[in-house]
């Protein structure tokens, strides 16, 4: 735990700035913790004074360093990307989609920001496969039925942001890897939120954004690919940041060319997962808050945060059951999202429920409710005590 941190104890209010109201929408986009908001604020003096340098490689490797830890990865397999939809499309680019055919096995329950990419594939030639659940769930079946000799990939949301259906990523491995397929998650909803182990379920790509469970913030997240996985992809973009060498053969006292390959630099890439995937500059300021925020996730142990958030889940279950609510959750999850279907739910909630104070994702015909570290069961009963009947 860094030094200026509060004692990770659960729950985590101490870290957290008062909120006017109960705010329960965490899977839509999470609190700032005081401590990483400092870190962005103490970023942001140092450039408007420019009074010395942010030591950009020092935070960048920690954090790196500390995502690695959380999902049981190494850094060198981790590439610092602007958003989950940039790392499925880097992962999808470098597998040679649609220009190489081939069978993706996907769902409905994945991402519905992921239904425009692979439906435009299937246009383009690409064999794509769509599973729909069975009583709110993935079935296992379903997917051993669809992963036949030929399937290229599988693409899942290892926690579907629609319902916080959680898959079994190593089944889905298992069953993937025998036929030859590979493996893409998207872990938005599970870094952070749930126990990620990439080594435990062999899982062959995985990627995330910052702003939810991680509490950084719009910008900069992570596309974590396995190692052994490095030279059977395609480099698709070239840029300065994948670069472990560069010598330039054009400037004043600039050595000759070593190579009639490169009559203007000699360049080396580097060999992590930076040399395939690296953009260009990354967000500094989000860098700085998830310095602050990582190392404090870590501190808290995920284990710890699940285990938490259980007895909330379990009261949301039975008080929105019991206000008539029809909740689409498999009733087992422990992920932190908790969603029910009701007809024009936005129109009938927005007021009752802005008077109440209380904040959680409506969308047009179904509502999320989604705790985090600082929630308590206060919070769950002002929800249900906001919620007309159903």
């Amino acid at each position: 735990m860094q030094a200026d941190a509060a004692p990770a104890t659960l729950p985590d209010r101490t870290n957290f700035a008062a909120m006017p109201g109960t705010y329960l929408d965490s899977g839509t986009m999470h609190p700032v913790p005081i401590g990483a908001r400092e870190a962005a604020r103490a970023y942001l003096a140092q450039r408007a004074t420019m009074d010395g340098y942010f030591p950009t490689d020092t935070v960048e490797g920690r954090v790196k360093a500390n995502f690695a830890r959380l999902i049981n990865a190494t850094p060198a397999e981790i590439a610092f990307v602007q958003s989950t939809t940039a790392g499925e499309q880097a992962i999808i680019d470098a597998l040679g989609f649609p220009h190489e055919k081939g069978r993706i096995v996907t769902d409905t329950l994945h991402f519905f920001g992921s239904f425009y990419l692979y439906e435009e594939l299937a246009k383009q030639g690409v064999d794509v496969v769509w599973l729909r659940p069975r009583e709110n769930r993935i079935a296992i079946d379903d997917i051993e039925r669809a992963v036949v000799p030929g399937t290229r990939l599988v693409a899942l949301s290892l926690v579907s942001t629609y319902n916080g259906f959680e898959h079994d990523l190593k089944r889905v491995c298992d069953i993937a890897h025998a036929r030859g397929a590979l493996v893409y998650a998207d872990i938005i909803h599970a870094a952070g939120a749930v126990p990620v182990d990439v080594r435990a379920s062999n899982v062959d790509f995985a990627a995330c954004a910052s702003y939810k469970w991680l509490m950084g913030d719009f910008g900069l997240g992570f596309l974590y690919v396995r190692a052994d996985l490095h030279d059977r992809l395609r480099r698709t973009r070239y840029g300065y940041y994948q670069l472990d060498r560069f010598d330039p053969h054009v400037y004043p006292f600039d050595p000759p060319p070593t190579s009639a390959d490169y009559p203007v630099a000699d360049v080396t890439p580097r060999a992590d997962m930076e040399g395939l995937f690296a953009g260009g500059t990354h967000a500094h300021t989000v860098s700085a808050m998830l310095d602050w925020s990582l190392a404090h996730i870590l501190d808290l142990g995920v284990d710890r945060i699940t285990a938490y958030r259980l007895p909330l889940l379990r009261r949301l279950h039975e008080g929105l059951a019991s206000r008539g609510y029809r909740v689409v959750t498999p009733p087992d999850s422990r992920t932190p999202l908790v969603t029910c279907i009701v007809e024009g739910a936005r129109e009938r909630l927005a007021a009752p429920l802005k008077a109440a104070k209380v904040q959680i994702t409506l969308s047009r015909n179904r509502f999320r409710v989604s705790p985090s570290v600082f929630n308590t069961l206060d919070d769950i009963e002002r929800l249900l005590a906001a919620l007309p009947r159903a």
